[in-house]
């Protein structure tokens, strides 16, 4: 076939211009835009309680804004539910809890807004409402004033005078720890007298009937986690309190101890973490660090061994663990190794004799640390420390939680 001169010339800039076009897309596909990969995602939220002021400050990350709302007491303690919509709002002194809503709900590929931040209508009353556990959209609280369970479920929180259901467990009160099963049952902490430290689990239904008794004795327990089959408490081995080990509790009623490392000492684990990304149980104490609990070979071994942390966190997705001890530095491991990432200096250093000390919660692309003596939440970037943004918030924020969604796609 014959070509004339404009014929050729024709189909030669064609071809430059498909070849060019080719190189503009692959480029796109292997540089993202650098700004979307290191913003905070749209659809997170740090909420923050003060120590002093009735208040509950909401700051949005992506970009910057702070609201505030008016909470009924202050010195709230936080916690984002499952779903991570809402957040439980315990008044432990005044044995009530409140449920804020961020107004934001996950379709898992994209976020919806559901209405502006707000309170739910749903409260409990339990007395001293302490500590929190939610899986699915099943909200769990164990009341310490007298023994009792409270649950919720996030369909109920809008509906006008709704409260929490009460679970009579036959509990005595005590500073008690529980845990959901995914069959529907709680492994709860029993106490032996009115008040004292728990020192047996059983299980039981989410009516409060006996399912599977204790079939171990230990000294007192503190803290614990689940992966919905196994429920892992901290405890001390035996009543003279003079070691530690971690109880395991399977939904099927077994249960077992595992013991801390033999140089341990006369400590327990007394908060203990499930990451899911990296399906691992992390214990932790201010004194010895913190540590994997290995299930599969009943072994506890070191990631941190100092005796300055104030503070240790899994990461919202559970792939990291980071811990902030008290000369200010922030160390971020790997979940799926125990290696260390990164460490560095994250805020100033904070006095050991503090009451209340920072706080600390995490992302995948930030670290939040509340610190009560600045009145300040400092958002860190976890690939650089040295990149920390300062929000204004009240003047004593001694709790803090991170609600919403690690994504920015909207519908």
């Amino acid at each position: 076939m014959k070509f004339n001169l404009s014929t050729s010339t024709f189909l030669l800039a064609l071809l430059a211009t498909a070849t060019l076009s080719s190189c503009d897309d692959n480029d796109s596909d292997a540089a993202p835009d650098a700004a979307a990969t290191e913003q905070e995602h749209r659809y997170v939220r740090v909420l923050v309680s003060d120590e002093q002021d009735t208040k509950l400050t909401q700051i949005t990350p992506f970009d910057a804004s702070v609201t505030s709302f008016n909470t009924k007491f202050p010195l709230a303690n936080l916690y984002t539910t499952a779903s991570g919509r809402f957040a439980t709002v315990l008044y432990q002194s005044q044995n009530m809890v409140e449920v804020f809503d961020t107004g934001l709900e996950s379709h898992v590929d994209h976020v919806d807004v559901k209405g502006t931040p707000k309170w739910a209508a749903i409260t409990a009353n339990g007395a001293k409402p302490t500590h929190f556990k939610s899986k699915g959209t099943e909200s769990l609280i164990f009341n310490d004033g007298d023994g009792t369970l409270s649950v919720g479920n996030d369909a109920d929180f809008h509906t006008p005078g709704a409260t929490f259901k009460t679970i009579n467990a036959g509990l005595l009160p005590h500073h008690g720890a529980m845990a959901q099963f995914d069959n529907g049952n709680y492994a709860v902490t029993v106490a032996p007298t009115s008040g004292a430290s728990p020192t047996s689990v059983r299980i039981v239904s989410s009516t409060g009937s006996l399912v599977h008794a204790s079939t171990l004795t230990t000294g007192s327990i503190h803290g614990n986690a689940t992966d919905g089959q196994n429920a892992v408490f901290g405890c001390f081995t035996t009543s003279a309190n003079t070691s530690g080990s971690v109880l395991v509790v399977k939904q099927s009623g077994e249960q077992r101890l595992i013991a801390n490392p033999a140089d341990f000492g006369a400590f327990r684990l007394a908060s203990v973490y499930y990451a899911k990304a990296a399906n691992k149980f992390i214990g932790y104490v201010a004194t010895k660090g913190a540590y994997f609990i290995d299930l599969g070979t009943d072994r506890i071994t070191p990631i941190y061994t100092g005796n300055d942390a104030i503070q240790c966190k899994v990461d919202q997705a559970g792939s990291n663990l980071l811990i902030l001890t008290l000369d200010g530095k922030l160390r971020v491991y790997d979940l799926a190794t125990g290696t260390l990432k990164k460490e560095g200096q994250a805020i100033p250093a904070t006095p050991a004799a503090d009451t209340y000390k920072p706080v600390l919660e995490a992302t995948e692309r930030y670290a939040y640390i509340a610190v009560p003596s600045l009145g300040e939440v400092h958002q860190v970037k976890l690939t650089d420390f040295g990149s920390v943004t300062k929000h204004k918030v009240s003047a004593r924020p001694v709790r803090l939680t991170v609600a919403g969604f690690e994504s920015s796609a909207a519908h």
